[in-house]
């Protein structure tokens, strides 16, 4: 710094003394809204306008705005060098200015100091600065098996301090599991899986919300199996269904023999968590026990569908009885085991 630098930083150090001497403004004011202090409160959100005022009369010979120990203002002179801080031209008795995108850094005391016939006076005004809230981090999509114990976060800011909901939204329900950052599941079932939304909120701005997809992996359940009766030479279709995450493939057997689609005129057409085995021309060899079997990565399951003629006897779940069914039922469980080995 050279000599000249140095005389203008001493004579700027001593115009913001004797502007404080003038005024008596205290060197350093505290940030907190409730000291007695203030006079006024003002309450703007984040990325709004603020305009602080200030009345004075045609008795006023000098007048200035201060920022803690910053000089903003005095008299029409501009001291910051801050260009969202304007000086409001309103009307001769007042001496207001304009803070432009408040921001955080923009919080704190503000006093507007005035100098009438030698005796000081001030208006204080203390700027709080409201931020909405936003989440910031949370979760990413989870992909677990039944059984294991999943964590959820959310993170989020605001002022004031937001608060934090989960819900969980299935094709069952949708309700508020918990407030608070985490959420905790142990022993997760099928029944646990969708999604969970986290939403937080301070009632600044509407709740910002983000979601979290949560898939519970599990075997093959089979829900539908439903046994026909048909005529000779009639279409016959036998259904299987299986809840299953991943989704299940599905294989028909007949006694130990595998069915391909298209072979001996049957028609396997498998679509989501459905299989269909049709029958275009049914016949007497048709008739009998078939087993479908269901599996994923997670296991396997299987379940006996009966193709009867209209004489057959049938129980209410359409399960053909005959002297030889109790037979045939222990050897497809048999041959079921040895194939769910590989």
């Amino acid at each position: 710094m050279g000599i000249t630098g140095y005389f203008q930083l001493q004579w700027k150090c001593l115009v913001v003394v004797a502007l404080r001497l003038l005024f008596l403004v205290p060197a350093g004011v505290p940030a907190r809204s409730g000291d007695s202090y203030l006079k006024d409160n003002i309450t703007v959100r984040q990325g709004d306008s603020a305009v602080l005022k200030c009345n004075v009369d045609n008795k006023v010979s000098r007048v200035a705005w201060l920022n803690r120990t910053t000089i903003l203002f005095t008299g029409n002179e501009k001291w910051s060098l801050d260009p969202r801080v304007v000086l409001l031209n309103t009307a001769v008795t007042e001496y207001s200015i304009k803070i432009l995108n408040v921001n955080l850094y923009d919080e704190g005391p503000y006093v507007c100091s005035i100098l009438t016939n030698k005796k000081p006076d001030s208006t204080k005004v203390h700027l709080i600065v409201q931020v909405p809230a936003r989440i910031v981090n949370i979760s990413t999509d989870v992909s677990v098996n039944e059984g294991s114990n999943v964590s959820l976060v959310c993170l989020a800011i605001g002022r004031p301090e937001p608060t934090i909901l989960w819900k969980f939204r299935s094709s069952k329900e949708n309700r508020i599991i918990t407030e608070g950052e985490y959420v905790e599941m142990t022993g997760i079932t099928k029944d646990m899986s969708g999604s969970y939304d986290c939403i937080t909120s301070n009632d600044i701005s509407p709740p910002d919300v983000r979601t979290v997809q949560v898939t519970v992996n599990y075997p093959p359940v089979i829900s539908r199996a439903q046994s026909t009766g048909t005529a000779v030479g009639q279409k016959g279709v036998l259904w299987c269904e299986a809840s299953a995450v991943p989704l299940a493939d599905f294989h028909w057997y007949k006694g130990e023999r595998r069915l391909l689609n298209g072979f001996n005129g049957v028609k396997i057409e498998n679509k989501g968590k459905q299989s269909m085995l049709t029958f275009f021309n049914v016949s007497e060899e048709d008739y009998g026990n078939y087993t479908c079997v269901a599996m994923n990565t997670l296991g396997i399951t299987n379940a006996i569908i009966i193709l009867y003629g209209p004489g057959a006897i049938h129980d209410m779940n359409n399960a053909a009885l005959s002297p030889t069914s109790s037979f045939l039922l222990l050897t497809l469980v048999l041959t079921l085991s040895v194939l769910s080995k590989f």
